[in-house]
């Protein structure tokens, strides 16, 4: 909620930041200035998946999230917020924590968001390479920055609470914002964004929480830190408390711990030591909030004012040189920079870690192709802008990686797959030479399952697989799975699109029971599919009468719905509601004949059985 006062600060937040932390914490306790009244909303961003290797755009600076009260009030919940960029894409399976700054208690109807996009940064997938995309808005003209309000349902709206913490969760729907065009050079990226607000529970999304460690108080098992989200170096936007358990991992200045071992090298840092936490959302019964981490970063493991950051997946090695696709340069300055490709050069004194295992003991020959890496060192670009650093005396964490493909054969401990995607790329862009006496090969994957029996599982199977890929020159096998999953039981996202200028009149049917789309529709356009990973399932091909399947909320976790509708343009901007009645309404008073639809996003799982789309969020965009 506040900040808490420090004695020393790597890039000290202002003296106003620091006045308002306080002020706003004796209000909390009862003291200062009682009409304030403050609670704390919980400020989370998320984004949902649009087929993107890089999305980065702007958060514009100071007050650029607001909140309205239902008597008209306007207040900020980013006063201290400094200009920002972030990495949508990055944020599709993995939430940021964003603010925790104290406002006044009352009940809020709507909200305001402001994105930049003068200056974005966007990188689709493409056989295998990460290739930059030329961004241009509805009209076909520059991007520029742009404020979205947010109403929230009249039914469910936000409540801050005097002395207490209220998740608002941020979900910017990249699905729904954007138009992919792959047949231009370079790719066109035609940009409506389209983003959702709501109140939520302290729920098991997995987030991130960065920011400048503060103390270990004496006795407990929990840490305190400033909130300093994404790549920011300036400000302290709110204290949380980190409670850790015995099963918490730490990587602190290149080592690893667990438990209260980890607890205890943090009570040494230095105030101000940048810190991340891995978990959820904890107490929220305080004006500070909790988080549950089950892993720690903190110090030159996370980030360091001497060394750069490279961040990618390794798509190719020839001894020590590493080439890293789709990777992002941080720099020490908090510079991002994006590329299809950087050199990375290890040496025997290059410390490598495996996130999540406290055991040491591994070298540079535990990375091979196909692994997602973390590394720091000095970084280069020369004339061309090609990227190289140099990790000979730096840091590099292996990171958990996520392959997709199909089952081709599995016994007790081993299967065989056929993959798709291997660290979020597709396996022609990568060069398998040297992974082992017998090279990888991508159609015949070999994962090591260990206890996860495939072996009752049917051939052609699409499977989601978390791991980690074998040392460089041991396999076969080539991969180690930590978790099978099958893509059935995964999130999918339905998309549909619809040109020239939109449609009217998009459904068969729309009611509380469920939306059925016309697929016959004049102005339907050629996206019309169910994606499961890199999967995609046109929907003119279902065998099922009709071909449109029902999207349903029936089904779903009733208390988590997020149905939205509208457009930036409009006054209300998007409305969302938490229940099927009144969106079905809205959604029948808005399709009039006058407004027109442009896209439909549905996430959550279809039923190729009874032709259903179960889903828990429905995003209706307007042109």
């Amino acid at each position: 909620m506040t900040v808490v006062r420090t004695r020393r600060s790597r890039s000290a937040p202002t003296l106003t930041a620091l006045v308002w932390g306080f002020t706003a914490l004796l209000a909390g306790c009862g003291g200062g200035n009682s009409t304030f009244a403050p609670g704390t909303p919980v400020i989370t961003l998320s984004g949902t998946s649009g087929d993107f290797a890089a999305y980065r755009v702007g958060i514009n600076s100071v007050n650029s999230i607001t909140l309205t009260s239902t008597d008209g009030t306007i207040v900020s919940a980013s006063p201290q917020m400094p200009a920002e960029s972030v990495d949508l894409a990055a944020l599709t399976d993995l939430a940021e924590l964003l603010a925790v700054q104290a406002v006044p208690a009352g009940t809020y109807k709507s909200a305001t968001f402001t994105l930049d996009y003068t200056s974005a940064s966007i990188w689709v997938n493409l056989n295998g390479q990460a290739v930059a995309a030329t961004a241009v808005s509805s009209s076909g003209g520059a991007l520029a920055t742009g404020t979205l309000t947010i109403t929230f349902d009249p039914n469910h709206p936000l409540v801050i609470t005097r002395g207490q913490s209220t998740r608002l969760a941020i979900d910017i729907d990249l699905a729904a914002s954007n138009s992919i065009n792959i047949a231009t050079t370079p790719p066109k990226v035609t940009v409506r964004p389209f983003l959702v607000m709501t109140p939520a529970p302290a729920d098991a999304t997995l987030m991130r929480a960065r920011g400048l460690f503060v103390t270990v108080p004496s006795g407990s098992s929990d840490y305190v830190m400033n909130v300093q989200p994404l790549t920011d170096l300036r400000s302290a936007l709110g204290a949380v408390t980190v409670s850790t358990n015995a099963q918490t991992y730490f990587n602190i200045n290149g080592v690893a711990y667990t438990g209260a071992a980890g607890l205890t090298a943090m009570a040494s840092l230095q105030e101000n030591t940048p810190t991340a936490a891995y978990g959820t959302l904890g107490d929220l019964s305080g004006i500070t909030p909790g988080f549950h981490a089950t892993a720690v970063y903190a110090g030159t493991s996370l980030e360091s004012p001497l060394a750069d950051h490279i961040r990618g997946v390794v798509s190719a090695r020839s001894g020590n040189t590493l080439t890293v696709r789709g990777a992002t340069l941080v720099t020490r300055f908090a510079v991002v920079v994006i590329q299809n490709n950087a050199t990375v050069t290890i040496g025997s004194a290059t410390v490598v870690s495996e996130d999540g295992v406290a055991a040491g003991g591994l070298t540079p020959a535990a990375i091979s192709v196909g692994q997602q890496i973390d590394v720091s060192g000095q970084a280069t670009r020369d004339t061309a802008g090609n990227i190289s650093l140099d990790a000979t005396a730096g840091q590099l964490r292996l990171a958990s990686t996520r392959i997709w493909g199909t089952l081709n054969s599995a016994t007790i401990g081993s299967a065989k797959l056929d993959i798709l995607s291997l660290g979020n790329f597709a396996p022609a862009g990568f060069n398998f030479a040297g992974t082992g006496t017998t090279a990888a090969n991508p159609s015949a994957y070999v994962v090591n399952t260990g206890s996860l029996d495939e072996s009752a599982t049917a051939a052609s199977t699409l499977l989601q697989v978390d791991g980690m890929v074998n040392a460089f020159g041991s396999a076969p096998p080539d991969f180690t799975a930590a978790a099978i999953t099958p893509g059935t039981a995964t999130e999918q996202r339905l998309v549909i699109e619809w040109v020239n200028g939109g449609a009217t009149a998009p459904f068969l049917s729309d009611s509380s029971a469920g939306l059925v789309v016309a697929l016959n529709n004049a102005n339907l356009g050629t996206l019309h599919e169910i994606r499961t990973g890199p999967a995609a399932l046109d929907l003119n091909t279902l065998s099922s009468f009709p071909a449109s399947p029902l999207i349903t909320t029936v089904g779903a976790d009733q208390s988590k719905l997020q149905l939205a509708i509208g457009r930036a343009t409009l006054s209300t901007g998007v409305s969302v509601f938490n229940s099927i009645g009144g969106f079905a309404a809205a959604l029948s008073s808005t399709l009039n004949g006058t407004n027109k639809i442009y896209r439909l996003v549905a996430v959550g799982q279809y039923n190729i059985g009874t032709n259903t789309f179960v889903a828990s969020r429905i995003s209706v965009a307007l042109m």
